[in-house]
């Protein structure tokens, strides 16, 4: 083979893996694009009348949803709430005494015993920051339930706000109490814009010297 005849062989070959090694790196790309996104969130502590809220190990598993219209996505979610209520009187438990889904309540309405519970505040185009949470989240709001270990599927809109419970226990009397959860799904579609999600807990102590204790975490994107 004479020297023209190499070099020209040379550069089709060296061509030839650099297309190829082009085409893995978008392969590559293209499988980060979709790949699931682990977000580490911090610890977290709360002091009120009679009772302090403590959370840890959450994290959130953000992941396109398997739809692929632009609009849904996929979040699972885990943490540990510890309530230590050091004073609460007896109750016996009740009908509740508020609507539910009031605006601001944060999914948390006393019916004769003191309680904790926990979830996460959802938002579709709308920042789910302090300022929204002080000014109660009046406006499109609603609420629903998942349960430890569970699934649950979400519609939200531009604009909208849902407060997503995971779970709850009622409180007796003075001890610790505490809720773990682990990869509970959040199905969100419907949402074509940014979305943000953020956990709460409260603790509800009842009596005369009433106290309502709540514990948020830091907001995170979910796509």
């Amino acid at each position: 083979m004479n020297r023209a005849k190499f070099t020209a062989h040379r550069r089709t070959r060296i061509s030839g893996i650099a297309t190829v090694l082009g085409a893995g790196i978008g392969l590559f790309a293209a499988a980060n694009a979709n790949a699931d996104v682990v977000v580490p969130l911090p610890d977290g502590t709360e002091s009120g009348l009679g009772a302090t809220l403590t959370r840890t190990q959450e994290q959130a598993i953000v992941s396109p949803s398997l739809a692929a219209n632009g609009a849904g996505r996929v979040v699972w979610v885990s943490g540990t709430i510890v309530a230590d209520v050091t004073e609460t009187p007896s109750g016996t438990t009740g009908p509740y005494s508020s609507p539910n889904n009031s605006p601001g309540t944060n999914n948390s309405q006393t019916h004769g015993v003191s309680q904790v519970n926990t979830g996460y505040i959802v938002g579709c185009q709308v920042s789910v920051g302090d300022k929204a949470i002080s000014a109660g989240l009046s406006g499109n709001v609603s609420t629903t339930s998942a349960g430890v270990g569970g699934s649950l599927g979400l519609q939200l809109g531009p604009g909208e706000v849902k407060f997503v419970q995971i779970s709850f226990k009622d409180i007796a009397e003075p001890g610790v109490y505490s809720i773990g959860y682990r990869d509970v799904e959040m199905n969100i579609q419907g949402c074509a814009g940014y979305a943000q999600a953020r956990s709460y807990s409260t603790v509800e102590i009842i009596g005369d010297n009433y106290s309502k204790t709540t514990l948020y975490g830091a907001p995170f994107s979910i796509g």
